[in-house]
């Protein structure tokens, strides 16, 4: 079993307990019960639709290789040196430029670039973010990404309901719900951030890695997340729950301000051109 497969079973049962022990606290077994079905409802979630909840959020469409010869061409190339499955392509109407990979395994995956990217990067840069979506398919980061992508979607929706809840045992007052309603809504937040924790920042840097050494042009990819990391910046997406629930997926942050920031699963995209920039370097040197 590959070992990200062991992370996402641990990320959902860890976040499984998390809410159990919530549910017990605020509303004892009639909380619990109603915990444990809300994990079971993630749970079919996960597996029917956790590959297409980020399409469906980025409003992202099947592309033919009729209309986009140029892309598949480049996912063919990389995907064959590779040597693994090519991804389905999707296209997302968005003007901000980024792109991201989806999907339970490699035979099973997709990989979506918005429009916005299309417009901006040469095929140089281009191949650099193709080859990083790839680098996340091939290491099964895809799989840990599609149940982060599920759970922080539940727990954000929870948070807004919490106040709808009765969890109180008590019948003469509304106090113990309202109470239950704010320590859901400020643990949700909190309960977020520790999937986003699951997911990890280590994995961009490795897949920066990978991509570099699958098109043997590290500052290509350099360049291309340079000019994502400004376009997001002058195209910030929504800032919609299901948004920020997909946003640990992207190639860059596609929130660089505001709450978004606290959704970044990403490491700052200066420190990730420079490890590309010093990696050219070192193989300079070694000839």
């Amino acid at each position: 079993m590959h070992v990200n497969t062991v992370r996402a079973v641990g990320l959902f049962a860890g976040v499984s307990a998390l809410v159990i022990a919530v549910g017990w606290l605020l509303g004892s077994e009639k909380g619990v019960q109603l915990s444990v079905a809300l994990m079971v409802c993630a749970a079919g979630l996960v597996y029917l639709f956790g590959e297409s909840l980020a399409l469906r959020a980025m409003r992202a469409r099947p592309v033919s290789e009729i209309e986009r010869p140029e892309l598949y061409r480049v996912v063919r190339e990389l995907a064959t040196v590779a040597r693994q499955p090519m991804p389905r392509l999707y296209l997302s109407p968005v003007r901000s430029p980024n792109a991201f990979a989806t999907g339970g395994s490699p035979r099973r995956s997709a990989l979506c670039c918005t429009t916005g990217l299309l417009s901006v990067l040469d095929e140089r840069e281009l191949r650099g973010v193709i080859a990083h979506e790839l680098a996340h398919i091939r290491s099964h980061d895809t799989l840990i990404s599609s149940v982060a992508v599920t759970l922080t979607g539940l727990i954000t929706a929870m948070s807004m309901v919490a106040f709808l809840l009765p969890l109180g045992e008590s019948e003469e007052t509304d106090m113990p719900n309202l109470l239950g309603g704010l320590v859901m809504a400020l643990l949700a937040p909190l309960a977020a951030l520790v999937v986003y924790c699951g997911v990890g920042r280590r994995r961009e840097f490795r897949a920066d890695e990978q991509a570099a050494r699958l098109t043997g042009d590290p500052l290509g990819l350099a360049r291309a997340l340079g000019k994502l990391d400004a376009g997001a910046r002058r195209y910030p997406l929504p800032r919609e729950r299901s948004l920020l629930a997909s946003a640990h997926l992207m190639s860059t942050n596609p929130f660089p301000s505001g709450i978004g920031r606290l959704f970044a699963a990403h490491p700052p995209t200066a420190e990730r051109v420079r490890r590309l920039r010093q990696l050219r370097r070192e193989w300079d040197l070694g000839g």
